[in-house]
């Protein structure tokens, strides 16, 4: 069993950065794929972005393409620790971001390859 505990989010203006943090217990982190998924009012939970295990200490990050350019998926295995650095937030970025825990690289995308979740921290981007 693996417990994520997501922090970090809150109200910023458009143009601002904010970075989330998602602390790991459980399991053997350093070999999770690790994601970012954020839900806006209505909508369907999306992909923002997951970084992969590929073996040994090999990492590859991935980005939906909303966000590509401005956000930054990281990691601190010495932590149990995924961050996700967004910069440039637009409106549009308002959502409630959550973060998840797989084995396995494939379907990096998809939220129902997603062993664990989060609670889900706000975000939210004023105009």
């Amino acid at each position: 069993q693996v417990l994520l505990v997501e922090s970090g989010g809150g109200l910023v203006q458009a143009g601002g950065s904010l970075r989330l943090s998602c602390a790991a217990s459980g399991g053997t982190f350093s070999r999770y794929t690790m994601g970012w998924f954020r839900q806006a009012p209505g909508k369907d939970r999306e992909f923002a972005a997951a970084i992969v295990w590929s073996g040994e200490r090999i990492y590859y990050a991935y980005y939906g393409d909303s966000v590509k350019g401005r956000f930054t998926i990281s990691r601190d295995n010495a932590k149990n620790t995924v961050y996700l650095q967004m910069n440039s937030l637009k409106p549009e970025d308002t959502a409630v971001y959550y973060c998840a825990a797989r084995m396995g690289s494939r379907q990096f995308q998809d939220r129902g390859a997603y062993d664990y979740w989060g609670q889900g921290t706000q975000v939210t981007v004023s105009s």
